[in-house]
């Protein structure tokens, strides 16, 4: 039995080998994920440290209105600039970041000690200009701060009378869960590379061996029917394998080139990376056997692969979700299979212990899902109709 297995296993791995377009397809998605966060951090994070490390640059609607604050902006290496003739438009156009307008009454309310208003004009939507608007906001609170300890100090108050509060702030993050906030989505990849890694193989071994003819060939061979199910999905789970593996290693590249350029405290350990790999294993299986099963439904090849290509976002999903909203590691999220393993992923990125019930039962359950299929693909492939499709 073995042999057979073995036998059909080999020759569904070595001709899609020999396919260089299959080949090539099966080990380029894979680095999407890698690339993609290499990109972001590249165009984003670049123009942040910009921004955070070159002079602030400022435009002033009435400056001549308040002095004092036009000083203590420009001794904080603030470069004031004329602004435009109407400034709403201009920020809302995106030609300015933000521009502090300054009203005439502002020296009167000083004077009188009464708040002195001063507008800031941004555009929120901008997430590029958000930088330069929190700098500009700083700068405006350290001066009113300062300006209302002198008004205290004037009437013989000291001005730590008003701070009721001394807040002291204890960090309890490590620098793995500081950088891991920054890379939730690696979960979705991680799970997107595993369904779309051994998507074209599943296709090719089922609708692709039905559509040239050679899939019925195979079946008048004297091996059982649920035999070269389950080499077809061995072959399916290597390729897998060599997807996630490949993800896993231009994660690690992506987040070596990150620590050097922007200072990213993290790096994926090979430890962390057989972590992780074991992780998402009992999810390696459950694909295979759902594409083999699709595969096998369908009535051609390019039926199965829009089938196929849906049913491959729908279990990353979890992981896009993951990085919008943080949910809590719980018994109860492991039941969901797919959903647990990429919780348990975030813990390893964030430098957290993994408790040994939560990794079983989310290995239980996904298995058991993969075991369902499995049984689904080798029931159809009992079925004549197997020659025709659907």
């Amino acid at each position: 039995m073995m042999g057979r297995i073995w036998t059909v296993f080999a020759k569904e791995v070595m001709d899609n080998v020999r396919d260089r377009r299959t080949l090539g397809a099966s080990l380029f998605y894979p680095l999407l994920g890698p690339a993609l966060i290499a990109l972001i951090f590249a165009v984003l994070g670049r123009t942040v440290l910009q921004q955070s490390e070159r002079p602030l640059s400022l435009a002033v609607v009435g400056a001549e209105n308040a002095p004092g604050l036009i000083q203590f902006l420009q001794q904080n290496d603030v470069e004031i600039r004329p602004a435009p003739a109407n400034p709403e438009a201009e920020v809302r156009a995106g030609n300015y970041s933000v521009i502090l307008i300054i009203p005439a009454g502002y020296g009167e309310d000083l004077r009188a000690d009464r708040p002195a208003t001063v507008r800031l004009v941004a555009d929120r939507s901008r997430q590029s200009a958000s930088v330069t608007v929190s700098r500009a906001r700083s700068l405006l609170e350290a001066y009113s701060r300062q300006i209302g300890s002198l008004r205290l100090r004037a009437r013989g108050i000291n001005p730590v009378v008003v701070e009721a509060l001394a807040i002291e702030g204890i960090d309890v993050s490590t620098p793995e869960s500081q950088a891991a906030g920054l890379l939730n989505i690696t979960p979705y990849f991680i799970v997107f590379s595993i369904f779309i890694g051994g998507m074209y193989l599943a296709i090719d071994t089922t609708s692709g061996e039905r559509e040239r003819g050679s899939l019925e060939p195979l079946l008048i061979n004297p091996v059982a029917r649920w035999e070269l199910v389950l080499g077809k999905l061995g072959a399916t789970l290597v390729f897998i394998m060599v997807a996630v593996i490949e993800t896993l290693i231009g994660f690690a590249v992506v987040l070596s080139f990150l620590q050097s350029s922007f200072g990213v405290r993290l790096e994926l350990h090979l430890l962390t990376l057989i972590y992780i790999f074991l992780i998402a294993f009992p999810i390696m299986p459950l694909a295979a056997a759902l594409e083999v099963a699709i595969a096998a439904f369908t009535r051609s090849a390019k039926e199965a692969q829009n089938y196929i290509s849906f049913f491959t976002i729908i279990p990353a999903l979890p992981g896009m979700f993951l990085a919008l909203v943080p949910v809590k590691t719980e018994l109860w999220a492991m039941l969901m299979p797919t959903f647990g393993q990429q919780l348990l992923i975030n813990q390893v990125l964030r430098g957290e212990s993994v408790l040994p019930l939560n990794a079983i039962v989310s290995a239980i359950v996904t298995l058991l899902a993969g075991l369902i299929f499995m049984f689904v693909a080798a029931r159809l492939y009992e079925r004549e109709q197997i020659l025709f499709g659907r």
